[in-house]
This record gives C-alpha cells, structure tokens and sequence, in this order.
C-alpha cells in the first residue's frame, strides 16, 4: 500500500501534557495493575496500528508474545514521524514515546478517526514497561531507539536503507508495576478477533512463541461485520441468511449494521464507536432500535402481515433471538456511564436511526426471506413477554402478601447499608446450615440453594420467572432482572457464589453465573459479583492445622513438612463445622475469593454460548480443545 509521508509529518505531532504521574498511579491510565491492566499495554499499541488501517495506509498487523514475556506489534503504516520536533527539539518518535498525550490525533488531519481505548497513549506503555524498543522504517531508512521504564536510554538511531515502511513496538511490562506479567493468548485473541471483524481490510497475525507447539492464529474477513454476526450466531440455528447489512454516512458519521436473528431466546446487541466496544450501549444502540422497530412495523403493515386491528410491535417483541453488530466511527466521540463505555453524542442517535431504517426498509422490500420469520418470532416474544409479566406480578404479589420482599429460606443480616452488606449463595442445605452458624450476623446474610437452578440460556424469560429457585434470588437480592432491574435497589454490594470445589459445584457455579450475566449484567459491571474459594484440603502437622487451595500449594506444603501429616480432601463444603467454614472461606480476614469480571464482552457471550446453549457440536469442540487444561476432575 503507498501513501505520501509527507501528509504525516512532525508538524502533526502536538505535545498537550508531561508523563510524570504514570509510574505512580498507573491505574488512572490503565484502569488497574493486574491483568486487565497487563492486556492493556497491548491494545494501546495495537490500536495505533489499527489507526493506520482506518487511515487507508496499513492492511497487516502482527502481534508476538515473545519467550521471554515481552511482546511485539508491527504494522506495515507510514511509520512514527522521526524528525526533529520544532516545539521539543527531540525526534518526533521520542516525543510520541515519552510525553503523555502526545500524538496527530488530536486535530484531525493525520487521522479523521481514531480507535484506541481512551487514547492514553503508547507514551503510557513506555512509562510502564521495563524496556521498549520501537523499530521505525520511514523515508526509506530504518530507525530504531531503546527506552527503560519511561526515559530514553539511547538516541534515535539511524540505520539501513530498506524499502519497508511501517513501525514495531517491542515492549516488556515492568514487574515493579504489575502483579502478574503472564499474558494469556485467549484475552488478546479476542480482541483481535475482534479488530479484525470491525476493519475488513486488515489482516492480523498473532503467534505465541511461549508455547510448544507454537500458538498460530491468522485472521482476515473479507465480509466485515456481515462476518461477524454469523461468527456471533455460530451453532444457532438462523431465521434467515445472509446477515442484513446496512452501511452509510451522514454528517461526518459513518454507520455500519449487521443484523442477524436466530430460534434462541436472548438478543445480542454489540456496538462500537470507533472500535471501542461500547458495553453499556449509547446514542448508536439507541438509533439502532429505533429504526429496526419503526422498519419491521411500517414494512409488516405495507404488506398487511400487521392488520389494522393488530397493534405494532415494540422494541421489546424485537429483542427475542437478535443478534446485532452496531458501529459508528464519529470526530469527536464522548463517553459516558460506569465504565466510561457508554456513547453519550445526541446527534448520533438521529443519524443512525435515519440510516437504518432506510437502509432496512429497502432491504426488506428486497429480501421476502426476512420479514415473515421476524414478525412471527416477534409475536411469540408477546405473547412470552405478557407471561413474563404476569410471572414477575406473582413474584411482586408473593412479596407484598409476606410483608417483607425477602424469601423466607434468607438468613439476612442486620445492617441494612447494602454498601456494608454480603450475601453468600451456598449450594446446598448442610452447607448453608454451617454458613448460617459460621457467619458474622451483622453484615452477613445466607442464602442456600437446593440443588441447581434453570439453565436460562434455554428458557424464555417467563419460564425463568416461573422457577423457584430463580425467584428466590431475585426477591433476596431485591434490585429485579432484566428490563425490570433497578440497581439502587440492590441489597448487598457483595454477592459470592459459594459451591463445592467438584464438578457438580462447578456445574452450579456455571449455571448461576449465566443467570447474571444474562439477565443481572450491571452487577458484574459494578464490581458486585465473587466467587468463593473454598480450600480442596485440610492437612494436620502435629497440633498445627494449614488449609491448601490447590495441589500445588499441598504439595509444597508436604514437601516442606518435618513430621508426618495427615491430609483431608474436602469433597463438599458440608465436610466443614462453622468454624472451619468461618475461617477459610467467609472470615474477610483470611478469606480467598475471585471478583468475577467482563474484559470481553463478545468472547463471555461466546463462551455461555457454547457451555449452556442447545447446540453439541460447539461444546465438543470447546472440550476436545480445552481438555488437556483441566484441574481438579473428578473421577
């Protein structure tokens, strides 16, 4: 691909801020120090590529985990500008390196659009790696200079001549600055995947050269989002095909749709706006459904599917099996919500909405294979959706007829601040017995299961209320599901899954996982939602007693041991008096748990997908793939 230097030059680079804060409070710029923090380094090098890509002048990116931990992005771009910057008096690579907020992006004319995920910048991964190399080939010579946590440690040095153009990042994150420094292929993968999908033209090459045999993946697709709606509905069975897909630009913002229905229950919405994965949804989202309900109802009534006796249909009757990928690239995007993933620009809504339904009505008149299916799903989903409602009503009626919107197998605490509260769900009635006697009663309270709630991915909603153990959960936790749910009613800012550490515990931890992130998702975005940890042995060296979380951990400690000891294998939380229960799982103390959380909204939906869905066929996949991973089986 040629493209003229000259239009990206070190007249475009603009300084707005220095670098110092970083290396202290690293989570303002990366969001923490752990392995969301860890992933993010790559994805800001990543996204600089990528914004090559969306400029027209790089159609290859690959990315390298290398064997000693460090990784490497190289895209095939114009290459960072390394002439002298006239404001610095330093290379223009070294500025973009070492000052935050340093870039062309800001006033848009080396790049019209931009990814990255709220811009802090490559300057931020320099500052927070123990070494990086950046390798420039521009102007027909290559360059290259070597920065240490942040400051330069060598000039930019000239080269070669090469007729190769583009830039390589190669980076290893600081151990002084992160609790782990193990990338995990599978997180970065996802976001490529992802990339890759959302930019048509591209082409992204990972390896992982950690592993033997090395981890090769390669991806490239051609239909864009139309592609990715299907990779979304893999294993489903599908009302129409091809995916519709509807593009267009107005007012300098460029909307691309792809929407696709399949025979499940739940609907799968993901949008972006400028690459960033907006998971609390925004204007676009908002536009989207708009258009797609005004489409079918105005297309319905044209072709007298809907008779004027029949009332239209509503976004809601719409949700039921859709899967959609919405994605708007904009000037000036502003974000909003918990997470800052939220479009928050007015304009957009309108302007999707306008593209869309245009776009849709003509499809619909084109396409007969579309509408009939749709409007007959929707129909179902009404009819669903008035069960639903009278279900949620008994479940109301239930609350106000006790006198309390508590189930009666709760044992609550007494504090009523839901800031200081915790609830533990236990599987079993022994096990919720010990916890009961266990607990700290003041902010404490227990809610134990008998055997496992409904599979949600395979139930429509009105089924889901109708199940007693569902119900349960929802009237303890008392903040609703759904549609319905109101998260300042939520009792306890603390909720842990506690299951035995076999199998059948798993397989209940599994099961009630996917009734929250299916119908309970902003109590996994607000940081609510723990797993427990309870210990898989109990191992007695003479009078002293240690609890061990893992093999690993046991064999350790048995190595280490100077008498004989015995070893108790926990096979059910049950096994456990009170006091044992007290102190290695609840006592916040000493306590072990897991905050479960969404890095990757598109591979989590996957993954329910695959492990609770009908079809078999993606889940032998998944377990012929996985199988050698596996801890902790039971035989």
């Amino acid at each position: 691909m040629e493209a003229p230097a000259s239009q990206y030059t070190a007249k475009d680079i603009q300084v707005l801020e220095g670098l110092e804060a970083v290396r202290k409070r690293p989570g303002m710029y990366i969001g923490d120090q752990g392995p969301r923090g860890l992933h993010h380094l790559v994805y800001e090098v990543v996204d600089n590529a990528i914004d090559e890509a969306m400029a027209g002048v790089c159609d290859t990116v690959y990315v390298t985990i290398h064997p000693e931990g460090s990784v490497s992005v190289v895209d095939n771009g114009r290459g960072i500008p390394t002439e002298i910057h006239a404001a610095t008096g330093k290379s223009a690579a070294e500025v973009v390196l070492t000052v935050l907020h340093a870039g062309a992006k800001f006033d848009k004319k080396a790049y019209q659009v931009s990814g990255g995920l709220h811009g802090v910048g490559v300057s931020v991964v320099n500052a927070l790696s123990e070494w990086l190399e950046v390798t420039i080939w521009r102007n027909g010579r290559e360059h290259r200079q070597r920065f240490e946590r942040g400051a330069a440690v060598t000039e930019l040095q000239t080269g070669e001549d090469t007729d190769r153009r583009g830039t390589k990042v190669q980076f290893m994150p600081d151990e002084e600055i992160f609790s782990t420094l193990d990338f995990s292929s599978e997180t970065l993968l996802g976001r490529l995947r992802e990339l890759a999908f959302l930019n048509p033209g591209i082409t992204i090459h990972f390896q992982d050269l950690r592993q033997d045999p090395i981890l090769e993946k390669h991806y490239h697709f051609e239909g864009g989002i139309a592609s990715f709606a299907e990779y979304l509905n893999r294993g489903k069975e599908v009302l129409f095909k091809p995916p519709v897909v509807v593009r267009g630009e107005k007012d300098n913002v460029v909307v691309d749709v792809a929407l696709q229905y399949n025979d499940t229950y739940l609907e799968r919405v993901f949008a972006f706006a400028n690459l960033i994965n907006t998971v609390e949804g925004g204007t676009h989202v908002s536009g989207f459904r708009t258009a797609l309900t005004r489409a079918v109802n105005d297309q319905a009534r044209k072709e007298k599917i809907l008779k004027d006796k029949d009332p239209n249909f509503t976004g809601d009757d719409l949700k039921e099996g859709l899967t959609a990928v919405v994605s708007v690239k904009l000037l000036e995007p502003q974000f909003e919500g918990q997470t800052k993933t939220k479009l928050g620009n007015g304009d957009v809504k309108g302007i999707v909405d306008s593209v869309v339904y245009e776009g849709l009505k003509a499809l619909l008149e084109e396409r007969a294979d579309i509408l009939k299916p749709v409007v007959d799903k929707a129909v179902r989903a009404r009819q669903a959706r008035e069960a639903a409602k009278k279900a949620r009503d008994l479940v109301r009626r239930k609350s106000a007829m006790s006198g309390l919107d508590l189930p009666g197998k709760l044992a609550d605490c007494s504090n009523r601040n839901p800031e200081e509260c915790e609830v533990y769900i236990v599987e079993g009635e022994s096990a919720g017995g010990s916890a009961k006697m266990g607990r700290n009663r003041s902010f404490q309270a227990i809610l134990p299961l008998r055997g496992k709630i409904l599979n949600v991915e395979r139930a429509r909603l009105d089924k889901i209320l109708s199940n007693e153990m569902v119900r349960t959960i929802i009237q303890a936790l008392g903040c609703g599901v759904g549609d319905d749910f109101d998260y300042a009613k939520l009792r306890y800012h603390k909720i842990f899954l506690m299951a035995d550490a076999d199998v059948d515990g798993a397989h209940i931890r599994t099961l009630l996982l996917t009734l929250f992130f299916r119908y309970m998702p902003q109590i996994i975005e607000n940081g609510h939602l723990y797993v427990a940890q309870p210990p898989l042995y109990r191992v007695q060296e003479g009078k002293t007693v240690h609890y061990c979380f893992s093999d690993k951990e046991l064999k350790t400690l048995t190595d280490k041991a100077s008498k004989r000891v015995s070893v108790q294998r926990y096979k059910g939380l049950g096994e456990m008096n009170p006091e044992q229960l007290w102190e290695t799982t609840m006592d916040p103390a000493n306590r072990i748990i897991k905050r479960v959380e969404v890095d990757d909204a598109v591979t989590a939906d996957e993954l329910f997908g695959i492990l609770m869905g009908d079809a078999v066929e993606p889940r032998r996949e998944f377990i012929e793939t996985h199988a050698k991973e596996v801890r902790n089986l039971d035989i």
